[in-house]
Order: structure tokens, then C-alpha cells, then sequence
């Protein structure tokens, strides 16, 4: 299933960030995407390829829902 993020998106990555936070904001979509780091707020870009392998659940209605089945 194609799933179709957007800005404001909650997401949870594979690995933790060194924070020790996997939770991330969606800043920006398109060929890169720009994430932000909830626990200590830092930006990063990662190309589409790359996120869509690391991107585990995302927040949806209040609940944590896996991307992949």
C-alpha cells in the first residue's frame, strides 16, 4: 500500500535518533524530505528512498499505526 505523507505528520524511524528519540515531525515532502527531531528538535534531510525504508508507524487519530503489515 502507497501510503501518502504530509507536513505535520508524526512518524517513528527505525533506529533512535542519539537523543534517544525515534519520533519525528514532517517539515517538508517531495523528493527529500525535512524531519525534525521532537526530542531535541534538530532538522535533518533524508532522500524518499531512505525514509520510506525507515519509517515504522506513523500517528494517526491519536494511536500509533504500522506502515508496513
Amino acid at each position: 500500500m502507497i501510503r501518502k505523507y504530509k507536513v505535520g505528520d508524526v512518524v517513528s524511524l527505525k533506529k533512535p535518533h542519539p537523543c534517544g528519540t525515534n519520533e519525528w515531525e514532517i517539515l517538508r515532502t517531495g523528493v527529500d524530505f525535512k524531519l525534525k527531531c521532537l526530542g531535541c528538535e534538530r532538522q535533518v534531510w533524508i532522500p524518499r528512498i531512505n525514509f520510506e525504508k525507515r519509517v515504522r508507524k506513523i500517528y494517526i487519530d491519536g494511536k500509533w499505526e504500522n506502515v508496513r503489515k
